[in-house]
């Protein structure tokens, strides 16, 4: 069994309901093809050593390519192990709707971005707000109660994934 964050994190996905899979940098594309539902739609991940170049994803992100994606593909800022919590920042490549209009979000995180607590996160976060800059909080797959029963996919995602970048 995993101890430490990456263990906190992988039990609190899994309390979610989310799907945790682990790659490197040499086998990200292979990884990322099992996980994704064609056709997929993603945003450039800006890490280095991992792209979405040789996957099945485009980056090419039109009003069409996005209503007709199966999955969604982003880059995750930080991941929060309490509760396995995505932290997706907004920006103008589209992470915002690229994460919570296909039925499937696959969130991609590398291992140094797993912080213990939304305490750990403070220092990064209040960076982003005080540049103007939003972020979304994904705990797991979009769920409302506000129809009398609980109901999944509504406001965002019905499944979501997490592969996580093993060494970066």
């Amino acid at each position: 069994m995993a101890t430490g964050t990456i263990g906190a994190f992988e039990r609190s996905l899994t309390d979610v309901g989310v799907e945790l899979t682990r790659t490197t940098p040499a086998t990200f594309a292979e990884t990322l093809a099992g996980v994704v539902d064609e056709p997929a739609v993603g945003t450039p991940l800006g890490f280095d050593g991992v792209s979405l170049k040789d996957t099945p994803v485009t980056t090419e992100l039109t009003p069409r390519a996005l209503t007709e994606a199966q999955t969604g593909v982003t880059p995750v800022g930080r991941a929060i192990a309490q509760y396995g919590t995505l932290v997706v920042e907004s920006n103008a490549a589209g992470n915002e709707p690229v994460s919570l209009y296909p039925p499937t979000h696959v969130g991609v995180v590398r291992e140094s971005d797993v912080l213990a607590d939304v305490t750990e996160a403070m220092p990064h976060l209040a960076g982003r707000f005080s540049d103007g800059g939003s972020v979304v909080f994904a705990t797991g797959a979009s769920a409302t109660g506000d129809m009398g029963a609980l109901v999944n996919g509504v406001h965002g995602p019905k499944t979501v994934r997490v592969v996580l970048v093993e060494g970066l």
